[in-house]
């Protein structure tokens, strides 16, 4: 079959999707339809109409769109139905019941952000830099009804630096996973490829992370303190307070060293902020204060918001 004639519903709605759409036009793919999340209100004041990425892209494309509020309903269906798609692709949706991604006759593929097994779940980025991984990468697989346990059809490695942030390696994931789903159509269009099952026991959980559990340990040994910061950033971003303030570390260093201040206390020394923590000092480099913009820690610490000694809880 070729390119032009293999008809293909594309799922997806944040703008890590984005590229991954982009790339299937480019390559010449031809997309029937878009299933994205509904509009939203939102804004300032909660009055302005807000569109996911991926419908704007859609719409700037000229692809039909279909926002269903419940993907169960029989109405999305026979519209998704009659669309005739031979194949869909899911890049950063939510979870779909079996009538929707056993529609198609050569099946549902979801592009992950990890090598599963490992990070199953909603956050595999941010939890594989949390954890100090030096690499990551992302998959493709059929869909089944256990969230990311499907056959894997392809994966593609990338390291992760060690001041990488999440935003960091969720920007690079985003153009290289594009680059691996039309390489996915590509594989399951000429129907010559194995599929590999999933080594259970080699899974590690990638659950959704809630502000609530972002606070900062800073009796935690530097390293691990380091890895927490970049791994929520930009968001939710880690924090703690300051003089009861909320504030949040956007970016940072490791300074490995024998430390004998007690943890979370302000050290400035040559325009750097630096926080003691077990084993060493984290250097913050990026910081932004409850309902203030994000700033560097030189532009922080010219404002007399912080000074040596005091200690962050």
């Amino acid at each position: 079959m070729e390119s032009k004639e293999l008809k293909i519903v594309f799922m997806g709605t944040p703008e890590f999707a984005v590229p991954s759409l982009d790339k299937l036009i480019e390559t010449g793919y031809r997309v029937v339809g878009v299933i994205t999340a509904t509009d939203k209100m939102g804004g300032r004041g909660g009055k302005k109409l807000l569109e996911s990425p991926v419908k704007k892209a859609a719409v700037r494309l000229g692809i039909p769109v279909l926002q269903p509020k419940n993907l169960k309903e029989s109405d999305f269906q026979e519209a998704l139905r009659a669309l005739g798609a031979d194949l869909q692709i899911v890049v950063a949706f939510r979870m779909l019941p079996a009538a929707v991604w056993q529609m198609p006759r050569l099946g549902t593929f979801n592009l992950h952000g990890s090598l599963l097994p490992r990070y199953r779940g909603a956050a595999p980025i941010n939890w594989a830099v949390i954890n100090g991984d030096r690499e990551t990468g992302a998959t493709t697989f059929f869909i089944r009804q256990e969230i990311d346990t499907g056959d894997v059809l392809l994966q593609h490695r990338m390291p992760i630096g060690e001041n990488e942030t999440a935003g960091d390696v969720h920007d690079r994931m985003m153009v290289e996973g594009a680059e691996l789903v039309v390489d996915t159509v590509r594989l399951i269009e000429s129907g010559d490829y194995t599929l590999r099952k999933q080594d259970d026991a080699q899974a590690t959980p990638a659950p959704k992370i809630h502000r609530e559990t972002c606070r900062i340990d800073w009796h935690r040994p530097v390293g691990e303190v380091h890895n927490f910061v970049r791994g929520l950033s930009p968001w939710p971003a880690a924090w703690t307070t300051l003089d009861g303030n909320q504030l949040k570390i956007i970016r940072s260093r490791a300074e490995t060293r024998s430390q004998t201040l007690p943890p979370g206390t302000v050290i400035v020394e040559d325009n750097e902020l630096k926080v003691a923590c077990t084993g060493g000092n984290l250097i913050v480099e990026e910081v932004q204060l409850a309902g203030r913009k994000r700033m560097s820690t030189g532009d922080f610490l010219r404002g007399d918001s912080i000074s040596a000694g005091q200690v962050l809880e």
